[in-house]
């Protein structure tokens, strides 16, 4: 018999999944989502949704997955001991929009929901998630637009938990050898069962629903600035920064790998094109120059001025 927690929160993506592509596919104004669905041999299955040569969006998916086992991965036990001897239930949806126009920012989020049981035992539970944003041609008041909806999807469950999720996600989608972060953050959370779970999946759907008004503003602001060669390459070559963060760092990814996930569906996140070019850096006092003033960790919601690079 399923868990009914995890019945509610499995409710609850398949119909934010429904709600993100229909919102996505007008904002995009004439491309629409494919949908595949797959089956996991060990357990489970998925909903995949991509867009592809959209006007708008070069590339996108927004995929639901559920997975099971009657046991982790090794690797994911032993990082876990509580968790051995359990089978488990993941669920999720991931997004991820690679925007055409390098002035529209790349955007990643998702939700997810993890559950293992042992007979005779109590379940272990949590949730996890957040959104972040990606730009190239940064804008202060995008950021700081981003930045005030994640706070306001936060501030019903208390006064620490912006600042406490907002600085999780500098410090998660970080890039130690490069030394910068992947873009201007957002929130990041993780092993969420603090309270009780009526409490941690209203906050869960809180930053789901949240995403939508994040986000729509920026791109219907951006999506007509003209552009040319050679803001595409410079996005190019930013987006080699986005590939280099999701095979090396992170988390994510790796579980997906490792438990038996769907490859397609996981390596969907990776933009369509990408490019490296040995020591390149871009010139002093140019406007790609300015991106690097906003990839530390920054009080975006104090800042008055436009960030300038050192």
């Amino acid at each position: 018999m399923a868990h009914p927690h995890l019945e509610r929160v499995k409710d609850y993506l398949l119909t934010l999944q429904d709600r993100l592509c229909e919102s996505l596919t007008a904002l995009d104004g004439g491309g629409c989502f494919r949908e595949e669905t797959w089956d996991r041999p060990e357990g489970g299955g998925g909903r995949s949704r991509v867009i592809e040569e959209g006007a708008l969006f070069e590339k996108g998916g927004v995929n639901f997955s559920h997975v099971y086992g009657a046991a982790l991965p090794p690797s994911a036990s032993a990082a876990r001991p509580e968790l051995a001897g359990r089978s488990f239930h993941a669920v999720g949806v991931s997004w991820v929009l690679h925007p055409r126009n390098p002035h529209v920012p790349t955007v990643h989020g998702n939700v997810r929901f993890f559950i293992a049981d042992k007979p005779g035992e109590a379940s272990v539970w949590w949730f996890g998630g957040g959104y972040d944003l990606t730009p190239y041609y940064p804008y202060l008041e995008d950021v700081q637009h981003w930045h005030r909806v994640a706070k306001a999807a936060c501030d019903p469950f208390g006064d620490d938990v912006y600042p406490r999720f907002k600085a999780w996600c500098d410090e998660y989608f970080f890039l130690k050898h490069r030394d910068e972060t992947r873009g201007v953050g957002g929130l990041f959370f993780d092993d969420l069962n603090a309270g009780s779970f009526e409490e941690c999946f209203a906050f869960q759907r809180s930053v789901g629903d949240s995403f939508l008004e994040a986000f729509e503003p920026i791109a219907q602001r951006r999506r007509a600035v003209p552009f040319g060669e050679h803001e595409r390459e410079f996005q190019a070559y930013r987006r080699g920064r986005y590939v280099e963060f999701n095979l090396v760092w992170d988390r994510g990814t790796l579980f997906g790998l490792q438990s038996g996930g769907r490859t397609e569906s996981i390596l969907m996140s990776m933009p369509p094109l990408a490019r490296w070019q040995y020591q390149w850096a871009p010139q002093a006092d140019t406007v790609e120059a300015r991106l690097n003033a906003y990839l530390q960790p920054r009080d975006w919601l104090s800042t008055t001025q436009e960030p300038q690079p050192k």
